[in-house]
Order: structure tokens, then C-alpha cells, then sequence
């Protein structure tokens, strides 16, 4: 393995994550609609019969929204030489608290969920805060 900073075995740890929950939702597809149904172009508001893949779209959609602030805010700090403690333990609680927040939406886990949402949030707070020099 090569040895990098935890920042960014975060960055693409949550990226590897962001770009795989999409499978479990195809795969659903896959299920409900078949092969044809689930190449063709979807319908206007198709939504999934399983809650859970209904939930996991958009878990994935908020997934997506917050990577583009988290990833930019981990590479800044990364980049600057801002790497600290705080830093490495907030990109770690981050990729944690996002696939604790995809577990617990897909699941339906409602307070889970948002103190999962809460810590991934948290961790992006950190890494701006120490850009500008407050942490």
C-alpha cells in the first residue's frame, strides 16, 4: 500500500464510496424492471417499488452534493500543508459518518441518519476552519 496522509486516503476512500452507491440502486432495477426495462431511458419520476432503493437514490444524490465540498476542502489542506491531527481525524470521521449516513437512509434510520449527515458536516467545518487558521 502506499503510504499517504490520511487526508487523502480519505478523499478516495469517499470517492470509491460516492461512485459505488449507484450498484445496489441498478441492481434493484435489474430486479424490478429486467434487463430492457432498466437499459432503456427511464421515465419521467420512475421511482424504485423498494423503499430502501428509493431512500439509497438519495442517499447517493446527497452523497454526490457534499463530496464536491468535502474533496476540494481535504485537497486545499493537503495542498497548503495544513495537515494536522484535527485534519486526518475529521476526513476519517467524514468517509465514516457518509457511509453511516448511506447505511441508516437506506435502512430508514431517521436519527441515525441525520446525526450521521451532522458528523460528515462537521468534519467539512474542521477542514475549512483550518484553512483560515482557527483549528
Amino acid at each position: 500500500m502506499i503510504n499517504q496522509p490520511p487526508e487523502l486516503t480519505y478523499v478516495a476512500l469517499s470517492a470509491a464510496l460516492t461512485g459505488l452507491l449507484w450498484v445496489p440502486i441498478v441492481l434493484n432495477r435489474f430486479r424490478e424492471l429486467g434487463v430492457w426495462g432498466t437499459l432503456k431511458t427511464p421515465e419521467r419520476n420512475m421511482q424504485a417499488e423498494a423503499e430502501w432503493a428509493y431512500r439509497l437514490v438519495n442517499a447517493h444524490r446527497n452523497a454526490v452534493e457534499n463530496f464536491v465540498v468535502f474533496a476540494p476542502l481535504a485537497l486545499v489542506v493537503h495542498a497548503l500543508g495544513l495537515a494536522s491531527p484535527a485534519t486526518a481525524l475529521a476526513c476519517a470521521l467524514y468517509f465514516w459518518g457518509r457511509l453511516a449516513h448511506a447505511v441508516a437512509y437506506a435502512l430508514g434510520v431517521p436519527i441515525l441518519r441525520t446525526v450521521a449527515f451532522l458528523i460528515g458536516f462537521a468534519a467539512e467545518a474542521t477542514l475549512f476552519l483550518r484553512i483560515f487558521g482557527y483549528v
